[in-house]
C-alpha cells in the first residue's frame, strides 16, 4: 500500500515537472512532436498501401529501418561502459553520468523495437511472435533471441534506475542488495544483445558479407565508440543548460573510452580491408561494389568513403591529447556520423548486392522511410529527454516526496 501511494506521488510530481520549464524546453518538445506527427502520416501511409511506399524490394529487402536498428542496439549496450566502471569497480567519476546512459540506452532499445516494427511492415505482424498466438520458435531462431535479449536489457535499464530514483525520491539510500546483482546482470547482457544482433546476420550463410568471424568483435568496438561518444555530446549539453554537475574528469574519462575503442575499431576495418581485397574471391564482390561499384552501379561508394574518412579524421583528434582537448565535441559528432554511416547502409545494403541470381538492384530509401526514421529518432530523444528530466529533478531534489 505504501509503495502504491509512493509510486503515484512520484508520477504525479514527476508529470508536473516535466510539462514544467523554459521556453527553450517548450520548444524543444514542440519541435519533437511536430516531427513525429509528419512520421505517424507517413506510418499510416505505410501501413494503408504495404511496403510498396518504401524502397525496399525484393532484391534488397532490408534497408534504412534495419540499418538504424542495427547501429541503434551499439547505442544502448554503450551504457554498460558507464554502469561497469560506476557500480562494479566504485570509480565515483562516473556516478553522475551512469543514469544519463542508462536512460540513453532505455530510448535507443524503443527506437529499436520501433524500427523493428515500422520494418515488418504494421504491429499487427509482430503478433505471430507473442506465444499462445503464434509461435516464437525459440531457440530455433535468431530474430527470437534478439526479441528476448533487448526485451531484458530493456527491462534491466527500467528498473535499476527506477528502484534508485524511487529511494532518493523519497530521501532513503537504495540497498546495493538489491540493485547490484541486476547491475553485475545488465553488463553481460550488454555485451549479449550486440553479440546476437551481429550472430543474426552471421547466420545467414547464403550472404558472404556477413558471413564473417570479425563481425560481433566489431559490433562491440563500434558500439563503445558511437555510443559513448553521443554519452559526452549529451553531457556537455545537461552541463551546459542544467545545474546538474559533471565534471570535466568526468568527460576525459568516457573520452579516453572512446578514444580506445574507436582505434580497435578502425584496426579491425583495415583488418575487413585486407581480407576482402588483398586477394578478392567471388565472395568480396559485396565490398567490391560498397567501395568502388560494380557494373556502374555505385550508389553508396561516396557514403562509405565518407563515414571512413570521418572516422578515421576523428580518431585521429581523439588519439592526439592536444587535439582531443580542444576538438573532443567535434571529433564525437564525426565519430559517431560515420559509424552510423558505416554500420547502417554500408553494412545491411551491401549484404543484398548482388541478390542470389547476380541481379544487381540497387536501394534509395523513400520519402516515406525517411520521413519514418527521422520521426523514430524524434521518439527516441522525446523519451530520451523527459527520462533525463525527472532522473535530474530527483537528484538535484527538484523532485521530492512531501512528507
Amino acid at each position: 500500500m505504501q509503495f502504491l501511494k509512493v509510486s503515484s506521488s512520484l508520477i504525479k510530481d514527476s508529470f508536473k515537472f516535466i510539462t514544467s520549464g523554459s521556453a527553450t524546453y517548450h520548444i524543444w518538445m514542440s519541435v519533437l512532436s511536430a516531427v513525429m506527427l509528419i512520421g505517424t502520416w507517413a506510418y499510416y501511409v505505410q501501413i494503408d498501401q504495404g511496403l510498396i511506399v518504401t524502397g525496399m524490394s525484393d532484391n534488397v529487402g532490408w534497408g534504412l529501418y534495419i540499418s538504424n536498428f542495427t547501429f541503434l542496439v551499439g547505442v544502448a549496450a554503450a551504457a554498460v561502459m558507464l554502469v561497469l566502471p560506476t557500480y562494479i569497480l566504485k570509480d565515483i567519476d562516473f556516478a553522475n553520468a551512469v543514469l544519463i546512459g542508462e536512460g540513453l540506452a532505455v530510448a535507443a532499445l524503443i527506437m529499436c523495437m520501433a524500427f523493428v516494427t515500422v520494418d515488418m511492415g504494421g504491429p499487427a505482424n509482430l503478433w505471430h511472435m507473442i506465444p499462445g498466438i503464434g509461435s516464437l520458435n525459440w531457440p530455433n531462431s535468431m530474430l527470437s533471441w534478439d526479441v528476448i535479449v533487448l526485451l531484458g536489457y530493456l527491462t534491466i535499464n527500467l528498473t535499476i534506475p527506477a528502484y534508485i530514483l524511487y529511494c532518493r525520491y523519497q530521501g532513503k539510500t537504495p540497498k546495493k542488495s538489491i540493485y547490484v546483482p541486476g547491475v553485475i546482470l545488465s553488463v553481460f547482457w550488454a555485451v549479449g544483445i550486440h553479440m546476437v544482433t551481429a550472430f543474426l546476420y552471421q547466420g545467414l550463410m547464403a550472404r558472404p558479407f556477413w558471413n564473417n568471424a570479425l563481425l560481433g568483435p566489431r559490433f562491440l568496438a563500434s558500439a563503445f565508440a558511437a555510443g559513448p561518444a553521443l554519452i559526452i555530446i549529451i553531457l556537455e549539453l545537461i552541463r551546459r543548460w542544467t545545474a546538474y554537475e559533471i565534471t570535466q574528469k568526468t568527460i576525459d574519462k568516457i573520452s579516453m573510452v572512446v578514444t580506445v575503442a574507436a582505434q580497435i575499431n578502425l584496426i579491425m576495418l583495415i583488418s575487413e580491408l585486407f581480407k576482402e581485397f588483398y586477394f578478392p574471391t567471388h565472395h568480396s564482390i559485396s565490398a567490391q561494389y560498397l567501395f568502388f561499384g560494380l557494373e556502374g552501379h555505385n550508389a553508396l561508394v561516396p557514403w562509405i568513403w565518407t563515414g571512413i574518412l570521418l572516422n578515421v579524421v576523428a580518431t585521429a583528434i581523439l588519439t592526439v591529447k592536444q587535439w582531443r582537448g580542444r576538438f573532443l565535441n567535434i571529433a564525437c559528432l564525426m565519430l559517431f556520423a560515420g559509424i552510423w554511416v558505416e554500420k547502417g547502409f554500408g553494412l545491411i545494403v551491401p549484404g543484398f548486392i548482388p541478390g542470389q541470381w547476380g541481379k544487381i538492384v540497387e536501394y534509395t530509401p523513400s520519402i516515406i522511410e525517411i520521413a519514418i526514421t527521422i520521426a523514430i529518432w524524434a521518439m527516441g530523444a522525446f523519451v530520451f529527454t523527459i527520462l533525463a528530466r525527472v532522473g535530474i529533478g530527483i537528484e538535484l531534489g527538484h523532485i521530492k516526496l512531501k512528507k
